[in-house]
């Protein structure tokens, strides 16, 4: 199958854009209006239905591919290609352990001491682990992933290495995120938007984008997904809200994810070559 030209590819990311922001943005500023918490009614079906508007921007831009009969974008990792699944679970692990890391780090200079108590506080109310989990890998890996790393990424890596994509798409991400700041009853909410808490979690999207970017070359948006999850859910269970364990946390965030994409053998295709008729001609003569 031939791959789509970055012309293309462009157009399609537009699309997704457009659609992404104009759903999540709708739906979030019904939340903002209804006023209540995000858990309850009315408020928490707008607030969830805004979470997917990646996956809507996804849907559209395959729906616009098959239409106009496109092909797959040259940087999509698809499992046909033989894409080794058995990365997913270390990426997982390696996604927590850098947030664990951070704390553990943090506790040990002078921080906030590290505690699993406000955790099971959280699991009791989600109504114990497995719906807990649940709830985690939904709200957040699986609205999202399929949009930011299956669509938005690979037509990004079009005419972008791996840090540029990832550092705009860590840009847009959390410029994305910022009607959660006016939702009561959010995390970010309960940071503030012009706090050192809000301005950390905004900033720790980037290193967010590059590791899940990094985690999507190597196994597809499972692996974005789990990096996500694991993140999120480590971060969740130890209730980081202390500026201090934030910075940590983006900055080994921020070394771990631009070592492992320093490493990573850049398999960008080559541009295809133009010959000339004439020199065709010479060179089947020869």
């Amino acid at each position: 199958m031939t791959t789509a030209t970055p012309l293309r590819q462009k157009s399609g990311l537009a699309l997704f854009w457009a659609v992404t922001f104009t759903t999540t943005w709708a739906f979030w500023a019904i939340a903002i209006a209804l006023g209540g918490p995000p858990t309850s009614s009315p408020t928490v079906v707008p607030y969830l239905l805004g979470g997917f508007g990646p996956v809507f921007g996804a849907i559209a831009v395959r729906v616009r591919r098959a239409r106009l009969r496109q092909s797959v974008p040259a940087h999509s990792v698809k499992l046909r290609q033989g894409v080794r699944l058995f990365w997913v679970l270390p990426l997982l692990v390696l996604a927590s352990a850098t947030v664990l890391g951070a704390a553990l780090l943090a506790d040990v200079l002078g921080g906030p001491a590290v505690s699993l108590i406000e955790g099971k506080n959280l699991i009791a109310t989600a109504g114990g682990l497995a719906p807990f989990l649940v709830s985690m890998l939904i709200a957040g890996p699986v609205a999202e992933e399929p949009g930011w790393r299956g669509t938005a990424y690979p037509r990004l890596r079009a005419s972008m290495n791996r840090f540029q994509a990832g550092l705009v798409l860590g840009v847009v991400w959390a410029i994305w995120h910022l009607p959660l700041f006016f939702i009561p009853g959010t995390v970010q909410a309960a940071f503030g938007l012009f706090s050192w808490s809000g301005l950390l979690f905004t900033l720790s999207v980037i290193p967010m984008a590059l590791l899940t970017g990094y985690a999507y070359e190597r196994a597809g948006v499972a692996a974005s997904i789990a990096v996500h999850f694991g993140v999120n859910t480590t971060i969740a269970l130890l209730t980081v809200n202390a500026p201090v364990t934030q910075a940590f946390i983006f900055g080994v965030q921020i070394i771990v994810a631009v070592t492992l994409i320093a490493l990573q053998r850049d398999r960008r295709p080559a541009p295809p070559v133009y010959v000339e008729p004439h020199r065709q001609a010479s060179r089947a003569q020869a």
